[in-house]
């Protein structure tokens, strides 16, 4: 029997972290973002520094996001928050926001979408460090013969503008092929067409588990959440990731002194419009 709609934003809050199947760091970080976020609808400022994490985010009615001051009120919060906080993690914590009010709009908990204003905030050209790829770097890089998961990795990273530790973290049931998009109870991410025809092919009949898997049986202290119930291999990690990418691309870097990073995958072009997710 399905448990009753939550009064508070709080029990709100953690039933959707329940639902989303986050590992215990990720659920703690999501956690984080979404109090946050309550500071901003009760209109009082949030916590910052060190105290930001013990401090008890204020008792408020899930309903409030559906009060007209809502989208207001989250707007300012946003602006306050920028200008004191790396637009990385001001844009991870909105797409965390995002992803909770569209979890709670599909149970009926609640009827709007206060975040529909809210926009990614610009990263200053020094954020990311290295510019990302151009068209023609794109295009040497996708026609290297490379295994499968390398070529969903770049492509995915690449078409949906996420940051490389969110694509890291999906899982195979996260994924909505058919509309190219995840699920609600998932980051918000959007692809194309290149990543599109790829991953049925990564998954290969898997419907849960990790989608970025290790050539490797995962070894006997891996947490449940990063193993594969099919594979019994791992959760594919950013060093990892990271390593591979540098080792395909070693002689397509020019000067050959420089090295790519995946972080130059991502570009504004490629980042998804999150309204309709």
């Amino acid at each position: 029997m399905e448990s009753p709609q939550p009064v508070e934003y709080a029990v709100a809050v953690e039933r959707y972290l329940a639902a989303a199947g986050l590992g215990a760091a990720s659920r703690r970080i999501y956690r984080i973002a979404l109090d946050t976020w309550a500071w901003a609808l009760a209109d009082r400022p949030a916590p910052t520094g060190p105290g930001r994490r013990r401090a008890r985010p204020p008792v408020l009615p899930l309903a409030l996001l559906d009060h007209p001051d809502a989208p207001a009120r989250l707007r300012a919060a946003a602006g306050h928050r920028a200008a004191g906080t790396d637009p990385r993690t001001l844009n991870r914590e909105l797409s965390t926001l995002r992803a909770a009010v569209t979890w709670w709009r599909a149970h009926g908990w609640i009827r709007t979408d206060p975040t529909a204003g809210l926009r990614p905030h610009p990263l200053p050209a020094t954020a990311d460090g290295p510019a990302p790829l151009t068209a023609d770097q794109l295009r040497a890089l996708f026609a290297r013969r490379a295994p499968l998961r390398e070529q969903v990795l770049w492509h995915l990273l690449h078409e949906s503008g996420a940051a490389i530790e969110t694509v890291l973290a999906l899982d195979a049931d996260d994924l909505d092929l058919p509309r190219r998009r995840t699920l609600p109870s998932a980051p918000p991410l959007r692809w194309r067409a290149g990543t599109a025809r790829l991953l049925p092919l990564l998954l290969a009949g898997r419907t849960t588990g990790p989608l970025f898997l290790t050539d490797r049986r995962a070894p006997a202290t891996t947490p449940a959440a990063d193993r594969c119930p099919h594979t019994g291999r791992a959760r594919l990690s950013y060093r990892r990731a990271a390593e591979l990418f540098t080792t395909h691309t070693a002689h397509l870097a020019e000067p050959p002194a420089t090295t790519w990073t995946l972080r130059q995958l991502r570009s504004d072009a490629g980042a998804p419009d999150l309204r309709s997710h």
